[in-house]
């Protein structure tokens, strides 16, 4: 009898459940559930454009149209399939996404005491309304813990755990007072489907606790008393009712419980994975090991390497952390990423691209692809910076904003998409000439997410502009497999599903044929304007920068005129 897993991935506007054969690693079955609440799943503020919330009751309303949507498919794909063979269920989320919940873990959110208050919801990761907080806690640690930050790049972020709970504690101090604790929502999910949601009992995960939460075995966990005290001193008492211990997500987080298992129609006391953040379990979905870069590609982006925890590692300034056991156990998980891809081209397309180039979304996104692909690298005399959203790796700034330059009365609009393309190309060679100089050697790189298999164009354009082949990783929900390859190992090789995450690695990952190979004459030019937006970058992003922008629009319009020709 073949034996399954079910992996649940919840991103930041829909939840997927994906059901893997574990015997081959055929995904049997898949099914998404957008988030009905605000915008595209996000509750947002028209006052402040930093906000962005989730509706708890989203996430418990998605996790059974999922399950439901997938036993469905399942069963219509492959006759022999039976829910009862399903023996692991794995969690991954957005993240740092901290949920308020009271003494039993039930989110303010879903009170009636606190029912459409923004404050009580989930924090979004991309909520940035805590960039002061951030700064405050980054110039506490540089003078009195300067090993906090120099395990999560030098600069704490507004995206991170504390940044959120010290900002809520100052906007809304009756929703603070109400929150007991604080739980992520990779750690909420697996808690409440095995029953037991209470903060102080439910497993807490590494990848979460060491990337957003300063939390290291090196000093006892996470921050101490006194100094989130000084920050405020509620916070010092809070420590209390969150946690003392962080495990990988190879760690059992319970066991189904008989009431979810009546809702989701599975067997009661099946395996639940301790949860992770998206991006990591997608670079173990993708089949990541020591020399492997894996870009998980969408609204933003999350790059993801690992090394073996028995080797030294130097702390790396401006990555996301480094976090031993985060992305594989056994091995220090190193994050970095960008703060906005995607969402930038949806941006660009929705706002700013005339109905000429067609009438849908599909249509438009299409044309601009294919009248960008015909032009030469610099034909189009523009350069862009990709911080619409901010800069998450190497700056650590959310406070910095997209940039463009060299625009003419001439120029049409699908010579700025390619543009803002070849902008997050150039801001992923930066991270990754990062990594390489403090002694991580990137061997290989393997993308995936819906960027990856969707855009040709984007995966030719960065390997032209990194000079690296770029592979695509086989399956189209890395995120997903990757929580359902957890569920397997967290029920065991007795259970018929793996003794280890490199044997399940080895079961269900790969890659695809198709590898997009440099071009030697544009990459050639490539590295010529890599160096105008290191000069961009400098400028408008670091302290240190001093010097002159005179020749730079004069240099793209004369490589302009020499690639015309």
């Amino acid at each position: 009898m073949s034996r399954y897993a079910l992996g649940l991935d919840f991103g930041t506007n829909s939840v997927r459940g994906l059901i893997v054969d574990l015997a081959n690693g055929r995904e049997l079955a898949g099914h998404v559930f957008n988030y009905p609440s605000g915008e595209a799943g996000i509750l947002l503020d028209s006052k402040d454009p930093n906000v962005a919330r989730q509706h708890p009751q989203d996430y418990l309303d998605g996790i059974v149209a999922v399950v439901a949507g997938a036993i469905g498919k399942a069963r219509a794909a492959d006759k022999t399939f039976a829910p009862s063979a399903i023996i692991g269920i794995g969690v991954d989320t957005t993240g740092s996404t901290p949920i308020p919940v009271n003494r039993e873990g039930t989110p303010l959110a879903l009170l009636p005491e606190f029912k459409g208050d923004l404050n009580a919801m989930a924090w979004l990761w991309k909520d940035h309304t805590g960039h002061e907080e951030a700064a405050r806690i980054t110039a506490l640690a540089a003078k009195e813990r300067p090993q906090y930050l120099a395990k999560c790049g030098g600069t704490y972020s507004s995206e991170w755990f504390w940044s959120k709970i010290l900002h809520l504690h100052a906007v809304a101090p009756r929703v603070f007072a109400a929150a007991h604790s604080f739980v992520e929502h990779c750690d909420y999910i697996p808690a409440l489907l095995a029953g037991n949601t209470r903060p102080e009992a439910l497993v807490r995960s590494v990848c979460a606790a060491g990337h957003k939460a300063m939390y290291c075995r090196e000093w006892g966990g996470l921050p101490d008393a006194d100094f989130l005290g000084k920050l405020a001193p509620e916070l010092a008492s809070l420590r209390e009712r969150l946690f003392d211990e962080a495990v990988p997500a190879d760690r059992l987080a319970g066991r189904l419980c008989p009431a979810w298992a009546a809702k989701l129609g599975l067997t009661p006391g099946i395996a639940i994975a301790a949860g992770a953040f998206d991006a990591h379990m997608g670079a173990v979905g993708a089949g990541i090991r020591e020399g492997t870069l894996v870009k998980i590609l969408g609204t933003s982006t999350c790059d993801m390497m690992v090394r073996p925890n028995t080797e030294k590692l130097a702390d790396i300034p401006g990555v996301c952390g480094i976090v031993d056991g985060s992305v594989l156990p056994g091995s220090y998980g190193i994050e970095a990423g960008q703060s906005a891809v995607g969402d930038i081209f949806l941006w660009f397309v929705n706002h700013l691209v005339p109905d000429s180039y067609g009438r849908t979304l599909d249509e438009k996104f299409e044309k601009l692809a294919a009248a960008a692909a015909a032009q030469e690298p610099g034909a189009h005399g523009l350069m862009a910076l990709d911080w619409n959203n901010g800069n998450r790796t190497i700056l650590v700034d959310v406070r910095l904003s997209g940039l463009l330059i060299g625009q003419t009365l001439h120029t049409e609009a699908h010579e700025i998409y390619r543009a803002l393309i070849e902008a997050t190309a150039f801001g992923a060679l930066t991270i990754i000439r990062r990594i390489e100089e403090f002694g991580v050697p990137v061997k290989e790189i393997v993308n995936c997410g819906g960027l990856a298999v969707k855009q040709p164009l984007l995966m030719q354009i960065y390997a032209d502009i990194t000079g690296r082949p770029m592979k695509v990783s086989r399956s189209d929900q890395t995120c997903a497999l990757g929580a359902a390859l957890f569920g397997a190992v967290a029920a065991g090789a007795e259970a018929g599903g793996f003794a280890t995450v490199a044997d399940a690695q080895q079961a269900l990952c790969g890659t695809r044929d198709l590898v997009y190979t440099p071009d030697a004459a544009r990459h050639e030019v490539y590295t010529y304007l890599y160096q105008i937006y290191r000069r961009l970058h400098d400028a408008f992003g670091t302290r240190e920068w001093s010097g002159q922008l005179h020749q730079v629009m004069k240099q793209l319009i004369a490589l302009r005129e020499k690639q015309r020709r």
